[in-house]
Parts: C-alpha cells; sequence; structure tokens
C-alpha cells in the first residue's frame, strides 16, 4: 500500500482549487496548473484540503494513488513557494548570460549557444553560477538536466556545466615513464 497516498494535500488559502471530471486545476496569481488524473484514482476536495484513493486494489491503482498525490503536493509547493535549481560553470572562458527568455552560453565551441526558456522558468546569473527559478518542478529540472547537456562535466578537470550540489569524481591523469 502506498504511504505517500494516504497523506492529504492541504493547499495554502491563497491557492484556488477546483476540479471538473478527472482534472483538477490549481491557481494562485496568474499561474494556473492543471493536473490531470486520466480516471486512474478517486479524489475528494473538503475546503483547501485534497485526498487521494484508489478505484481498487490492483498494482497499477496503487501505484498512480501515490503518484498523483505526489504530483498535487508537487504543484501546491511549486505555487507557494517555488522550486530553484543552481548550475555552476566550470573552464576557462566558459560564460552564460541571460538576455530575456535566452540563455546564452559560451561553452568552448565554435559557436555560442542561445537557449530558449519556456514561459515558466527564470533565469538569473552570477559569476559562473546559473540560477533557474519557477514553480513547475517537471520544466525546471527539464530545463537544468538540458542546459547541463550541452558540456556535462569531465572526470580529470572538471570542466564543464554541473549541479551546484554534484560530486564530481575525479581520475588522475597521464603519468611519465621513468
Amino acid at each position: 500500500m502506498s504511504r505517500i497516498g494516504k497523506l492529504p494535500v492541504e493547499c495554502a488559502t491563497d491557492v484556488k482549487v477546483s476540479t471538473n471530471g478527472n482534472v483538477i486545476t490549481f491557481a494562485k496569481g496568474k499561474n494556473s496548473v492543471e493536473l490531470d488524473t486520466k480516471g486512474n484514482v478517486a479524489f475528494t476536495l473538503d475546503g483547501n484540503v485534497l485526498t487521494f484513493a484508489t478505484l481498487s486494489d490492483s498494482r497499477v491503482h496503487r501505484a498512480f494513488w501515490g503518484t498523483y498525490r505526489a504530483l498535487a503536493q508537487n504543484i501546491v509547493t511549486g505555487l507557494t513557494t517555488g522550486y530553484t535549481k543552481q548550475l555552476e560553470i566550470n573552464g576557462v572562458g566558459y560564460r552564460a548570460a541571460v538576455n530575456g527568455k535566452v540563455l546564452n552560453l559560451q561553452l568552448g565551441f565554435s559557436h555560442d549557444i542561445n537557449y530558449e526558456l519556456p514561459e515558466s522558468i527564470e533565469a538569473s546569473v552570477e559569476k559562473n553560477v546559473i540560477t533557474f527559478k519557477s514553480h513547475d518542478k517537471q520544466a525546471l529540472g527539464q530545463v537544468a538536466a538540458e542546459v547541463r547537456g550541452f558540456r556535462p562535466p569531465e572526470p580529470y578537470k572538471g570542466k564543464g556545466v554541473k549541479y551546484m550540489e554534484e560530486h564530481i569524481v575525479r581520475k588522475a591523469g597521464k603519468t611519465s615513464k621513468k
């Protein structure tokens, strides 16, 4: 049985929650996020408390039970506090700059990389640290993974783009024979 699915999702008073069939809509200010359960779980809304239940005792429905509860909690957390991810750029001549909704990266290639940011993502650059902020946890992780993928850190000198909390396992370089 899912232990996550049993927990209720408590929404803040400034987050408006509404249901329409199998779709749950969360709104706060100008941000609005929909969660489509596709009929895989039952849910009830009592005031600002959202609870989920399984449709049957099958393994698939129990998996959806915990998954949709976690997705709903992530949406509520994103709308109230938001999410951030930080990437660190290491390497001589490696730079980043933000121009509107375009992230300009200079990562040692012959041309700059101009990455168009999605609407829900805000980016800022301070020295060699890129900070992404968003209310959408999935989109934030996807953008951070794509930017890291342009130049993943290499194990010899640690050059490249890495997450701030990521630890790069370093390798020894060549040794000379004597």
